[in-house]
């Protein structure tokens, strides 16, 4: 009976410690499943646009991306590469004539929706400018082709020959303000290189970050004109450019400075609601995500990042080398944005050029790491960590050949100098 007992009281105690133990994994695979959830909600943002980007523009950076490199049709972001040509060409105060070109484009226009123009009328290049960026005017960049070289075609050569010299590969243009045409196309990170050359001019700085211009024509025409980037001011938006065609989809380019960092964001094929919120709520939620963003760490500081084999020359004058497994780290953290372009492009390349006694044992760097990405290169000093006393005892060999060989040499030398002396006594 008590051996019974016994028997039942063990496989009870097993049962209950089965159960506990399938309780205990149980709560660790939800915590762990919870974890990775929180985590992907963490780091995926919900927007319309079906393209975007984020770049940190003082190290080039991509923070964000999603379908970069898809085809999307530029809109009237397109103005962004016209505005680099007129401030090329042609100083705030020059001249420009109104043309039938211009007359002839459809909404949005300063001619039908701000105050009809006359062909022939003139205006300063500040003012076409002002009209173009801010009102997103057709017209104006109509008339700044055609007042620039041989007219619009040749405008249009221009305009490609830029993005050519940019080594933009997927961007073609046709008109000169953006609306629809099959053939008239780029990507969002080609259109990132626009508008971040377009961002450096200071003409065109200024004045995508108006709120409003009034300017006048040679009749004494008066024109106001609000800017169409609803985020301007707000949140540290400093400027940009909207964009829309149905073929397009609702399109912004945004500029935003935060406590002395500087961070362009592009959405593209946004939805256009009845509000026009969506692509401004868009921009919004990827900019404000960049900012929080923290980089993924490659290689923490003061931590052995790979081993190279080496060969070694201890003594420059002698032909011996020895052969050195080493150890090498950085005195800095090495870090990237996780996203889905530098997950396929990023590129490490160590570059071992100072290899001495003094590197080889960290008093000096050794080399360089270079962390490169499809917009930024850094590079970081590379040290080695062979420890003095290791690196002596490869090298004592051929120290201790080199100290037999020069001891030999004073010999040889000695022999022969006394041999000359006491010949020259006889």
């Amino acid at each position: 009976m008590e051996r019974c007992k016994l028997k039942k009281s063990k496989i009870s105690l097993i049962l209950i410690l089965t159960i506990v133990i399938s309780l205990i994994f149980n709560i660790l695979d939800k915590s762990e499943i919870a974890y990775a959830a929180s985590n992907s909600q963490d780091t995926q943002i919900s927007i319309y646009g079906k393209t975007a980007l984020t770049i940190d523009m003082e190290t080039g950076e991509i923070i964000y991306a999603k379908n970069i490199d898809s085809r999307v049709y530029p809109a009237s972001t397109t103005k962004l590469m016209t505005a680099i040509l007129l401030s090329e060409s042609k100083k705030t105060g020059d001249i420009l004539k109104y043309t039938e070109g211009s007359k002839r484009q459809p909404q949005s226009s300063i001619n039908l929706d701000v105050h009809p123009i006359d062909i022939g009328e003139t205006m300063s290049a500040k003012s076409a400018m002002d009209g173009m960026l801010l009102f997103s005017g057709n017209d104006m960049a109509y008339m700044i082709a055609d007042n620039i070289g041989k007219g619009e075609a040749d405008f249009i050569n221009k305009m490609n020959d830029k993005a050519k010299s940019f080594n933009l590969k997927n961007t073609h243009f046709v008109t000169p303000n953006g609306l629809h045409r099959s053939n008239h196309y780029t990507t969002t990170y080609e259109l990132s290189v626009i508008a971040s050359k377009a961002f450096q001019i200071p003409w065109v700085r200024e004045t995508i970050a108006k709120k409003e211009s009034t300017f006048k024509s040679s009749k004494g025409t008066s024109f106001t004109v609000k800017n169409t980037n609803k985020l301007l001011g707000k949140n540290g938006c400093i400027g940009g450019k909207t964009g829309y065609t149905s073929e397009a989809g609702r399109c912004l380019v945004a500029f935003y400075d935060r406590d002395g960092r500087k961070m362009m964001g592009i959405v593209m094929d946004s939805l256009y609601d009845p509000n026009d919120t969506f692509v401004f709520n868009d921009m919004e939620k990827i900019i404000d995500w960049s900012y929080s963003a923290k980089p993924t760490m490659l290689f923490n500081k003061n931590s052995n990042i790979d081993n190279k084999n080496l060969e070694y020359k201890p003594i420059e004058m002698l032909p011996f080398n020895i052969k050195l497994s080493v150890p090498l780290y950085v005195k800095d953290n090495i870090t990237y944005y996780d996203n889905e372009v530098n997950k396929d492009e990023l590129n490490i390349k160590f570059n071992i050029s100072n290899m001495n006694f003094s590197s080889l044992t960290g008093k000096s760097p050794i080399g360089e790491i270079t962390v490169s990405q499809r917009n930024s290169i850094k590079n970081y000093k590379l040290y080695s960590s062979i420890q003095k006393s290791y690196l002596l005892k490869k090298c004592f060999p051929i120290y201790t050949g080199a100290l037999v060989i020069l001891v030999l040499i004073i010999y040889t030398l000695y022999k022969i100098f006394m041999i000359s002396k006491r010949k020259t006594n006889l």
